[in-house]
């Protein structure tokens, strides 16, 4: 069992903030996944006849993370909230990055409502995970680049678990360690907003969404709703 928790500097600075914790069990990575195939696709074909694009900076959606990048000592403009930085990917190349299945999934619902998502191995996750402040003296590294650790800086919002940083500057990248590949079969995927009251329904939508592309292909999902009102989770 793993605790979510949201400590409560956090909670108090961000007080409208929903995180979901949708779990899944039993996840088959080796095998097709034709749904999210087709997702990505009509997104990409959306986007290439102009008849829908990725929110940007100028979506309030966004705008809240480039608010809150800013609180905390992050320029967003040079260290973008993953959505807006995938978003932007999408709207210059005319395709999101195909990783593996589950990977793609999340990031096809992050796109299309706007809201940054990411997904952690729960068998790599050591303890419980944190949503805090960095005290500027943790360990991470980034995804991608296991020769290398960074020190975040002190003040900057970082999921944590016991041995390190899972994510730096609140949803911009993810750690190496706990990454999201074929062989992962039990993952905590998350999607954010920091604007419940005004946002909630998109992460509901977002999280329906994904629960169903990823029906077919894990034993069992589950959500879990993370938020100062509910500030500790266990998945």
């Amino acid at each position: 069992m793993t605790t979510f928790g949201i400590d409560p500097a956090v909670a108090n600075a961000f007080p409208d903030t929903l995180v979901a914790v949708v779990t899944a069990t039993g996840l088959r990575g080796h095998e097709p996944w034709p749904a999210t195939g087709a997702a990505v696709d009509e997104l990409e074909r959306r986007l290439a006849a102009g008849e829908w694009r990725p929110a940007d900076e100028s979506d309030p959606r966004i705008e809240a993370w480039h608010t809150a990048y800013r609180s905390f000592g992050t320029n967003p403009r040079r260290i973008r909230p993953s959505v807006d930085a995938l978003g932007r990917r999408l709207a210059k190349k005319g395709a999101l990055p195909r990783i593996n299945p589950a990977v793609d999934t999340y990031n096809a619902v992050s796109v299309r409502h706007g809201l940054p998502a990411g997904a952690f191995d729960l068998d790599r996750v050591t303890g419980d995970v944190g949503i805090r402040y960095a005290h500027g003296t943790e360990a991470f590294t980034p995804l991608g680049e296991p020769g290398t650790v960074e020190t975040p800086k002190a003040g900057e919002i970082v999921y944590t678990d016991t041995t390190g940083v899972l994510t730096r500057h609140w949803n911009h990248r993810d750690a190496h360690r706990t990454r999201v590949t074929e062989d992962s079969t039990r993952v905590a995927f998350i999607l954010e907003t920091l604007h419940a009251g005004r946002d909630g329904h998109l992460v509901e939508a977002a999280v329906g969404e994904l629960r169903e592309l990823l029906a077919g292909h894990c034993d069992r999902s589950a959500v879990h709703r993370l938020g100062p009102a509910h500030p500790r989770v266990t998945v």
